[in-house]
């Protein structure tokens, strides 16, 4: 609200998914909501931080999002990129790439947490940002169901691991299908309990590198 109080028109809130998880990308996305209040209504005290909603209710306010954005692009990190950058840098490509993919150039950008100094844009790094900025919430919304989405369909190609259920993620069904099966092509080498199955001569799936 601040940044359309200043007469910026073109918002984006940016947020990613997955930056915590044993495998899979890191996915961004960039929202675009209009200042109208009106437009707005149906995500007005609905929308919040992705992780503070079900999966249901993330699926069902993405449709009102996507109805009510003006733009809205997604980006992603690999698992091999976020292996060979580290978690950080791989972050601010994914967001960078999500901010570049919206269909019309933003004249100012909000972010979680994160900024992004290589791109020539006015923006903020909110602390809690999914919690305080509707644009960031509506972000974290899109990135998360993408990625999960992503995660189940990529569970049809790398059965035994779960994806479907928990998407990467470091729960204790995945660290035994880990130790069981070994790494896949999904898996970030360089997280610690993954590198350790490595270590300890865990047979790689079919499909790893």
């Amino acid at each position: 609200m601040a940044a359309w109080q200043a007469g910026y028109r073109l918002v984006a809130g940016a947020d990613e998914a997955g930056r915590g998880a044993w495998a899979g990308p890191l996915v961004a996305a960039a929202v675009i909501l209009p200042a109208d209040p009106t437009t707005l209504m149906p995500l007005l005290g609905a929308v919040d931080d992705s992780k503070r909603l079900t999966p249901a209710a993330r699926e069902h306010l993405l449709a009102h999002i996507r109805v009510c954005a003006q733009a809205v692009g997604i980006g992603s990190a690999s698992a091999q990129e976020v292996d060979a950058l580290g978690v950080t840098p791989a972050n601010r490509l994914a967001l960078r790439r999500a901010v570049e993919a919206l269909a019309m150039r933003p004249d100012y950008l909000l972010l979680d947490f994160f900024t992004l100094p290589d791109l020539a844009l006015p923006q903020q790094g909110v602390v809690h940002g999914d919690a305080r900025s509707l644009s960031i919430a509506a972000a974290s919304i899109v990135a998360k169901v993408t990625r999960d989405r992503w995660m189940a369909d990529e569970d049809q190609i790398y059965p035994g691991y779960g994806f479907a259920r928990h998407k990467g993620y470091g729960v204790a069904a995945h660290a035994e299908a880990l130790a069981r099966l070994g790494p896949c092509a999904l898996h970030r080498l360089s997280f610690r309990p993954v590198a350790a199955c490595l270590s300890a001569h865990c047979v790689p799936a079919s499909g790893a590198p």
